[in-house]
């Protein structure tokens, strides 16, 4: 599903508050709830109790029912550096303490995790692809080049005015301007990566802390203690099981790591996968308690895009649970390019990224949206990827190339 789109340049501003970075562990939740009878019945509370936005286009939306499961789908997970809930109100002082999130001065609304899911038609291998937040790149609707995670919030501020001219106040407004921001963000993705995105999910702060509450936590070892005040990440070495603010600084921590975002990704990936691997389990499936829990912390927590039939998503993502998600990140010539707003930014190539993600979806038929022939990723397409660039884990090994220096991998 490449598609290519023009995009025109314009006067760049800058963004302060950026410690944040959260995976949105809300869909990749959902997606497994499908792996067993009961879970299947409790899905269906699902239905009717989902926030969600209209952000994806007519074009890129794919059939409703079970037709859907015969095409390929990317999904675009964002995790927001936002202080309010999903339905658009402030997050109380309390909670913002606890999250180690300033108050509701703080924060952009920037789109501080991003990470692209490629479904094949029919189910089977998912590929799980991470954009460094601060990949320099073409902003869609003309707001210049800045970094990724900037494009939500130049479509949000841009559309508040005038939607404050149609009236909209309150928790109304910061829902349909955050729609925009989404909106803003999926163009700018799918401009730089080629790829139509068919579907959307978000998770905020207080979202991560919640689904990660809900699951009983998550096992991690570290090869060595950690502090650090900018997340509130303070962490003796070993393992041991995080969930909550705990969670929350051990996903956004980049201050201390050799290579910062890039390490921190390389957490947000464990991190995933880890909290797969959890859910998957009989502790969660099988525990009526802890999956209704689970459900309630979804319905609280995660903005879906309008019309996605999540009962039918979750049938076809029922394959999943024997197979494997290959976790990437797209390839990045620099950690420290000097913008002329941004301040330092990590240098892109989009020809790069394009042919990174071709090699790694299987060719060309992982290009043609809607065909049932698309491959999922072999050992060849993984070598080509890497020879691009970039690197690629599965869900129970972090290869040593892609982890954090402080993160042993044993998240299994």
């Amino acid at each position: 599903m490449l598609r290519k789109r023009g995009v025109t340049a314009a006067p760049a501003r800058g963004h302060r508050w950026r410690p944040v970075a959260y995976t949105a562990v809300g869909l990749a939740s959902l997606v497994v709830l499908g792996g067993t009878g009961f879970a299947w019945t409790q899905l269906s509370r699902l239905d009717t109790g989902l926030a969600t936005a209209d952000v994806i286009a007519p074009s890129a939306q794919v059939p409703s029912g079970r037709a859907s499961l015969s095409v390929d789908q990317n999904i675009l997970l964002v995790g927001l550096d936002s202080r309010t809930d999903v339905q658009g109100n402030p997050l109380p002082q309390d909670v913002l303490d606890q999250l180690h999130a300033g108050d509701a001065a703080d924060g952009g609304d920037t789109t501080d995790t991003m990470i692209v899911v490629h479904i094949p038609a029919g189910g089977g291998s998912a590929s799980a692809i991470s954009i460094p937040r601060d990949s320099y790149v073409q902003i869609a609707g003309g707001f210049g080049k800045h970094k990724i995670n900037s494009a939500y919030t130049y479509g949000k501020q841009a559309a508040l005015d005038t939607l404050r001219e149609q009236g909209l106040t309150g928790a109304a407004l910061e829902r349909a301007a955050s729609a925009a921001g989404a909106r803003t963000a999926i163009e700018t993705v799918e401009d730089f990566t080629g790829l139509t995105i068919n579907h959307y999910a978000a998770v905020n702060l207080a979202g991560f802390y919640a689904l990660s509450n809900a699951v009983g936590g998550v096992p991690v070892c570290l090869k060595q203690a950690v502090h650090d005040s900018y997340s509130g990440a303070d962490f003796p070495a070993g393992e041991q099981t995080l969930s909550g603010a705990q969670a929350l600084a051990f996903v956004r921590q980049r201050h201390g790591l050799p290579s910062g975002d890039l390490d921190r990704i390389a957490r947000q990936q464990a991190f995933l996968s880890g909290m797969a691997q959890v859910v998957l389990g009989a502790g969660t499936l099988a525990n009526p308690l802890k999956l209704s829990g689970l459900i309630d912390a979804v319905q609280q927590s995660v903005v879906l895009d309008q019309g996605w039939d999540v009962l039918t998503f979750a049938e076809q993502m029922h394959g999943l649970t024997s197979g494997s998600i290959t976790f990437a990140t797209i390839p990045v010539q620099s950690l420290s390019l000097q913008t002329p707003y941004d301040g330092d930014a990590v240098k892109v190539d989009p020809v790069q990224v394009r042919d990174f993600i071709t090699a790694l979806l299987g060719g060309p038929a992982a290009a043609t949206r809607g065909g049932s022939t698309a491959t999922t990723p072999t050992s060849v397409a993984k070598q080509a990827a890497e020879t691009a660039g970039a690197t690629t884990t599965t869900p129970s090994t972090i290869a040593p190339e892609t982890a954090s220096t402080d993160l042993s991998g044993c998240v299994n």
